[in-house]
């Protein structure tokens, strides 16, 4: 028997190879599904089976595509009701493969499909659960997701969730393996930790939502607290997760399309295509296309993509560091965003050389903004989270999170220059490319953000730790 966890950072996301005796299960694929199948072929096996835990709502899985390419049929569990061919398997329906077998445990809460699927070792003994966003390391899955399509509170959602742990999962022995289907840093979670891979009973020790004391309307209350609003592209996602999605070959040979500057330039005038700048900040700060927005492929690139373009349909147009065009297109086809039409044929530094307007971001050191700052003759803007903020923030700084900063807009001055800052550089150029492309240009990146401002000396508040707040 093999296990190998095949986890994307950039999502936070992991997916599932299994193999015994020569046949393969593969749980929450990626959309791109070419190493799931290379791997079957190293290992001179047969995809038998594609288990999918729900429908995601914060990346676009490869299980259409798989079973397209392999014949292997996609497996659900109860409650789902998908457009395409599958399995929608029963409460403790087992399926082989090989020596092994997996085992359906229907774990309602995050979703109403939700499903955790035991696996089974040769001599029948439980091995391991993969949890999907039942339950995640130090966390469970936020249960306001699908209250809508099924027509019932967060709280009518979270009280499942906690039947489902008591009665599903807490049973289960304590030294089984858990494999959640996100680890830290994905929206789909409140607080998880950085492991990816724990046992059961350790999980019954730290997580909170595990407590054996708790009551249900303590449950309610923790796990329902502190809910962040959901990307707006969530529900883009799910859907077509549950509807089926174009071939990630047609949306590669689309979006990989060459252009020069003269035609990417009148493409995105005729098409009303966002420019996505996707290189490194400090990149885009030196020079980049006026009104392009830059979300750079050395962060949580796709996620950021989501919550800030939000429409999944919306024309893009991409500037890119060179050798980085067709990973940029797939990681946005992760998150459903197909319009992708067309790379900067030569990046940036074409555009300069075609001798085309460009602009740049006014960017100082801590150092060089300490006086200004302690003298507070210009405001500070910290686009971090909210709860990093309240954890520790410069004095006199103002919180206007990234992930809202549309709705912040009105609270920039329009004439008075004023700083922003994140917390090392990444997120605070993206909201100044956000800025820019309102028409807001009377801003001075920090650049290193609140680290180089603490270790300027830059007066803060007293830190909180984040899990008090």
């Amino acid at each position: 028997m093999k296990i190998e966890q095949i986890y994307t950072g950039c999502l936070a996301q992991g997916a599932y190879y299994i193999e015994s005796k020569g046949e393969v299960a593969i749980i929450d694929p990626l959309r791109e599904v070419e190493p799931y199948i290379e791997r079957a072929e190293k290992d001179g096996a047969k995809i038998k089976y594609i288990f999918e835990t729900h429908f995601h709502a914060d990346f676009v899985s490869g299980h259409v595509t798989l079973s397209k390419e392999t014949g292997a049929p996609i497996v659900y569990g109860p409650n789902a009701n998908p457009s395409f061919d599958a399995i929608i398997a029963s409460d403790g329906q087992v399926f082989k493969l090989g020596d092994i077998s997996i085992q359906v445990l229907h774990t309602p809460g995050h979703t109403m499909e939700s499903t955790t699927y035991l696996l089974k070792d040769e001599t029948g003994k439980d091995h391991a659960i993969f949890s999907g966003d039942t339950l995640f390391l130090g966390d469970v899955g936020r249960p306001d997701l699908a209250q809508k399509a099924a027509d019932m509170t967060q709280d009518d959602l979270a009280g499942l969730l906690f039947d489902s742990l008591r009665n599903k999962i807490m049973p289960l022995s304590d030294d089984i393996t858990v494999y959640p289907a996100h680890g830290a840093g994905s929206a789909c979670g409140k607080n998880m930790m950085k492991e990816t891979v724990d046992t059961l009973g350790n999980q019954k020790r730290v997580n909170y939502a595990l407590r054996a004391d708790m009551t249900k309307e303590e449950f309610i209350k923790e796990v329902t607290d502190g809910l962040l609003p959901p990307p707006k592209y969530f529900p883009l996602n799910v859907k077509m997760n549950k509807e089926g999605y174009e071939d990630i070959a047609d949306v590669l040979n689309r979006g990989t399309t060459a252009l020069d500057p003269d035609a990417f330039e009148a493409m995105a005038n005729e098409t009303g295509a966002v420019v996505l700048d996707v290189r490194h900040q400090d990149d885009f700060v030196k020079g980049h296309i006026p009104r392009s927005i830059f979300i750079g492929l050395n962060g949580d690139f796709a996620p950021w993509v989501g919550a800030l373009i939000a429409d999944t349909e919306q024309p893009l147009l991409l500037v890119t560091p060179e050798g980085m065009e067709e990973e940029a297109v797939t990681r946005l086809s992760r998150v459903g965003f197909d319009a992708t039409i067309g790379i900067l044929e030569g990046g940036f530094e074409a555009w300069k050389k075609a001798g085309k307007d460009y602009d740049t971001i006014n960017s100082v050191s801590a150092e060089e903004a300490k006086p200004q700052i302690e003298n507070k003759e210009m405001p500070v803007f910290d686009v971090r989270k909210e709860s990093e903020y309240l954890s520790e923030h410069a004095v006199n700084a103002e919180n206007t999170p990234l992930d809202f900063i549309n709705d912040y807009m009105g609270e920039f001055p329009k004439e008075k220059t004023f700083f922003v800052h994140c917390a090392g550089g990444y997120r605070s150029v993206i909201a100044e490319s956000i800025l820019k492309s309102r028409g807001i240009h009377n801003f001075v990146d920090i650049g290193g953000g609140f680290g180089a401002m603490k270790n300027a000396g830059i007066p803060s508040t007293d830190y909180v730790c984040p899990t008090t707040l």
